[in-house]
C-alpha cells in the first residue's frame, strides 16, 4: 500500500460524520472485502496514531469521539434511553456518570474508563422504531419512550418533574408494550402527576 493509498483511507473515515467505527462500518468505507487485509490496515492505523482502538473491533478517530455513539456500537440493537434521556429533559434531576441504553440482554460494560449499563427489553419494544429519534446516527428514545422504558422495567421510579412529559404521547406509544399492567402504571403516574 502506497502512502498515498494510506493518506486516502483516513481522509475517508475523517470525512464521515462517525465519531465511532466498528470493523463493518471501515470495510464499508474503505471498500474491503478481505478481513484479514482489513484487520492489518487497521492495526497499522492504530499504531500509528491514525485511530484509537477502544475495544476489540471498535474504533475512534480520536479521544474526542460521542460517548453516546459508542454505547450504541458497543452493543446492537441498542439505543440510548432511561436516566440518561430523562436526565437530559429534565425529568429527573439526579446526574449519573453511565449512560443507560436499551439493549437484548442486561449488561454493564466499561469501555475507555466510561462506564454503559444495557437494560434488556423485549425483542418486539427493542426493535419497534416508535418514539426513537436518529441524532446523528444515534438511536435515542424521545422523553415520553424513555418514561415508558423506565416504568415498564421500574414500576415504582421516582420522577422529580412530569411536567414536560406528553401524557398523549404516552397512550400512544404504550401499545408498542402489549402490557396492561404498564397501562393502569401509566395512568397512575398521570393521576399523581395532575393532583
Amino acid at each position: 500500500m502506497t502512502s498515498m493509498q494510506q493518506d486516502n483511507l483516513l481522509v475517508k473515515l475523517y470525512h464521515s460524520k462517525k465519531t465511532i467505527f466498528t470493523l463493518k462500518d471501515v470495510a464499508l468505507l474503505w471498500t474491503e472485502n478481505d478481513y484479514k487485509n482489513l484487520r492489518a490496515k487497521v492495526a497499522y492505523y492504530v499504531k500509528n496514531g491514525g485511530l484509537v482502538r477502544l475495544r476489540n473491533g471498535i474504533y475512534a478517530k480520536d479521544k474526542n469521539y460521542n460517548v453516546r455513539e459508542l454505547a450504541t456500537s458497543l452493543v446492537t440493537p441498542s439505543y440510548i434511553s432511561f436516566e440518561t434521556v430523562l436526565r437530559d429533559e429534565g425529568v429527573i434531576f439526579q446526574h449519573y456518570e453511565s449512560i443507560f441504553a436499551a439493549g437484548s440482554r442486561p449488561r454493564e460494560i466499561t469501555c475507555d474508563g466510561r462506564n454503559f449499563i444495557y437494560r434488556q427489553l423485549q425483542k418486539e419494544i427493542l426493535y419497534n422504531p416508535m418514539g426513537i429519534v436518529n441524532d446523528s446516527g444515534i438511536a435515542i428514545a424521545t422523553k415520553e419512550r424513555a418514561f415508558l422504558d423506565t416504568i415498564y422495567l421500574s414500576p415504582k421510579f421516582y420522577f422529580d418533574n412530569l411536567r414536560s412529559i406528553n401524557w398523549e404521547t404516552c397512550f400512544e406509544l404504550v401499545k408498542i408494550y402489549k402490557n396492561q399492567e404498564l397501562i393502569k402504571r401509566l395512568k397512575r403516574y398521570q393521576k399523581n402527576y395532575a393532583q
